[in-house]
């Protein structure tokens, strides 16, 4: 039997797994169809290329259950965290990137691993001889999905995720916005250049909300339903849910104050520092499903954006995923051909983070199994271990939808004799964590 690990797929989840294995001593051949075959959402043929945002968000290990994912990958020696930290852009609390130079360090690292070759081309069936991991993500391409549906003898699970529009700072008219991160938590003049503020009075509000609710929307291809993942919804999904919607979320004007003018601004645009020269944006929960020339029109409306020139506008693509609970064994081996690993997004996890965390496991279960050795999944205290328990095990399969990593999905904290704020509660959690984990990576 082959001593080698073949990985399908170079993106967060396949890339982490592949430098994991390797790490352990195990011949790794990466599979990534990019760029003999393209998908509508990437640009390149990096690995781990970075196309909704450039955000793997709170990098608070204290009180975050994303930022304990960070500090677990981070004590894992993972690369995604690795490259993401050399990478990083000033963004307040969370850990943005610069895209591009994150996707080339990756990809240059996994190259000069002498233990990691690369077979360029698209695999459009599930393997029958070996050892694999399969960690396509979301946009699986048509031909292996087919395979994938044949083999689990059931559809797949299906949402919508949408991809935020990107500016170019020198469009932006600072006359009007303004630079602060939200709620000047003491950030150097640096990180408060990481967001630009664009306020709105309520009339500009109201009539983007209408101009909004009345543009033109990319159309479903038949047989397709919108089951939205909620951290992602399309601002026109949001606006159609109440008028206020948007207000209280992405567009919410708490912890900012406008130098320009005193009164209190009704809603605020945020954009996010793209890349490391500061000369893109993006607009920050943004996300949307309207079609590019609705795109062009609706979000000039917003002051300071009215001669905006977009780097990139929005689009939205299907998301495809297992129903893992009812798949995948507490090993990510497909029951039904457990010499197949699925990793990354298409478990069921959502988001870079979580998607490259399920790479991260996968990798080292792998190797542990091809080098003789049995290595059990984390305890469910930890962020990784409380991911892979909800897409293993922890969610009823007939409803499983794809999940952010949050306190929710772990054991609860005993409360020792009286209730616990929540700073409190959330910082026993990742005591917990933290200890539990070092105990796994030791063991």
């Amino acid at each position: 039997m082959s001593q080698t690990l073949h990985i399908i797929g170079g993106g967060m989840a396949g890339s982490e797994a592949a430098w994991q294995a390797a790490e352990m001593g195990v011949s790794v051949v990466l599979h990534e169809m990019r760029p003999t075959v393209g998908t509508f959402a990437h640009r390149t043929g990096l690995m781990a290329e970075m196309v909704c945002s450039n955000s793997f968000r709170s990098d608070d290990d204290e009180r975050n259950a994303v930022g304990l994912l960070h500090w677990e990958m981070r004590a894992a020696k993972g690369l995604v965290m690795e490259m993401a930290t050399r990478h990083r852009l000033p963004a307040g609390g969370a850990l943005a990137v610069d895209r591009d130079p994150f996707a080339e360090s990756v990809t240059e690292r996994l190259r000069a691993h002498p233990l990691i070759s690369f077979a360029p081309g698209e695999i459009t069936e599930l393997p029958r001889d070996g050892h694999w991991i399969v960690a396509t993500g979301p946009l699986t391409s048509g031909a292996l999905a087919t395979s994938i549906r044949a083999e689990t003898g059931a559809d797949s699970l299906a949402f919508f995720d949408a991809i935020a529009p990107i500016v170019y700072a020198e469009s932006i008219d600072m006359g009007t916005a303004w630079l602060q991160s939200r709620y000047d938590k003491g950030e150097t003049e640096e990180e408060q250049r990481a967001y630009i503020n664009c306020p709105m009075d309520k009339a500009q509000y109201e009539a983007f909300i209408d101009a909004l609710l009345a543009a033109e929307k990319t159309e479903f291809h038949e047989g397709e339903t919108a089951g939205y993942f909620d951290g992602c919804l399309p601002i026109e999904v949001m606006a159609e849910r109440g008028r206020e919607t948007l207000r209280f979320g992405p567009m919410k004007p708490v912890g900012l104050t406008n130098p320009h003018r005193p009164e209190k601004p009704y809603a605020v645009v945020q954009l996010r520092r793209d890349n490391k020269l500061g000369t893109l944006y993006n607009i920050v929960g943004f996300q949307t499903k309207m079609k590019y020339g609705a795109q062009t029109a609706v979000f000039k409306m917003i002051p300071a954006l009215e001669n905006a020139s977009f780097a990139r506008l929005g689009g939205i693509h299907r998301n495809t995923f297992l129903n893992s609970p009812t798949l995948l064994d507490d090993q990510m081996r497909l029951k039904s051909r457990p010499n197949i690993r699925f990793a990354g997004q298409v478990t069921g996890v959502e988001g870079y983070v979580e998607s490259a965390a399920m790479g991260l496991l996968a990798g080292r279960m792998a190797a542990a199994e091809l080098l003789g050795r049995s290595l059990p999944p984390p305890p469910n205290s930890t962020a990784m271990g409380a991911l892979i328990t909800h897409i293993t095990g922890g969610a009823e399969a007939k409803t499983f939808q794809p999940m952010n990593v949050n306190f929710g999905l772990f054991p609860p904290i005993d409360a020792k004799g009286g209730r616990r704020g929540r700073k409190d509660r959330y910082k026993a959690y990742t005591d917990r964590a933290k200890e539990a984990f070092t105990e796994w990576l030791t063991a």
